[in-house]
């Protein structure tokens, strides 16, 4: 645990080494501010922030693959690999450790938006309903936690950052939009599956502020399976 929580830090600290872990946080909080100020902040307006979490959910797309694009791909490209896999750390450990990491960053870049809720509740009457905002922050989390174990993969499979990036983009595109996909044409069993891989029916449950554990179980399990797929990604390359 303590190999998992070195790296998580050393990975953390990373991104605030290089002007993308900046430049991601100051664009994200850009966009998400102006969307609190013109979409939410309105005279005679439902206290809500709900279009907040629409645009963040979308601003994951491009955002989560920028952070998880280098967490493997870097390491490969510069030699930097070396060292780390003929350490006495397991593969497992070292994966688990980096997308810690990253997830310490997407966490650093929510934080500054609890500013929106707290503004809502000082400047609007009746004060906004708790429940629906505290939904919208797991669903953002999740979403964003889900979005980088796909974004570890990818990372894990190629020394290639835009190749990385595009993956992960891909796949979340692809993860979103099934449900707008006419489907009855496929076999049933194919339908199945696409559906129980649809993110838009669970996130769209987390915006009305319904917490599903079962919507719950789903994302972190996901996550660790993708997690176990990086793992035997990154112990290929021992095999080689």
């Amino acid at each position: 645990m303590t190999a998992v929580l070195v790296i998580a830090l050393r990975e953390f600290r990373s991104f605030f080494r290089i002007p993308v872990g900046w430049i991601v946080i100051a664009l994200f909080l850009l966009l998400t501010g102006a969307v609190f100020a013109t979409a939410i902040l309105v005279p005679g307006q439902p206290a809500t922030l709900r279009p907040f979490f629409a645009i963040a959910g979308w601003l994951m797309l491009p955002v989560v693959p920028a952070i998880s694009m280098r967490l493997f791909s870097e390491e490969f490209r510069t030699g930097t690999i070396e060292p780390l896999l003929t350490s006495p750390i397991r593969d497992g450990s070292l994966v688990l450790g980096k997308f810690a990491g990253a997830s310490m960053f997407l966490l650093a870049m929510l934080v500054p938006t609890l500013a929106y809720p707290l503004t809502l509740w000082l400047v609007s009457d009746p004060s906004p309903d708790p429940g629906p905002i505290a939904a919208g922050y797991i669903s953002l989390l999740l979403l964003g936690m889900l979005a980088l174990s796909i974004g570890t993969v990818a990372s894990a499979c190629t020394s290639s950052q835009t190749l990385a990036f595009l993956a992960t983009l891909f796949v979340m595109l692809g993860m979103l939009l099934v449900p707008s996909i006419s489907t009855q044409s496929l076999p049933l069993g194919a339908q199945r599956i696409l559906n129980a891989l649809s993110l838009s029916p669970r996130a769209g449950d987390f915006a009305k502020g319904v917490v599903d554990t079962g919507h719950i179980v789903w994302f972190v399990a996901s996550t660790g399976w993708l997690l176990v797929l990086a793992t035997l990604a990154l112990q290929s390359r021992r095999w080689r």
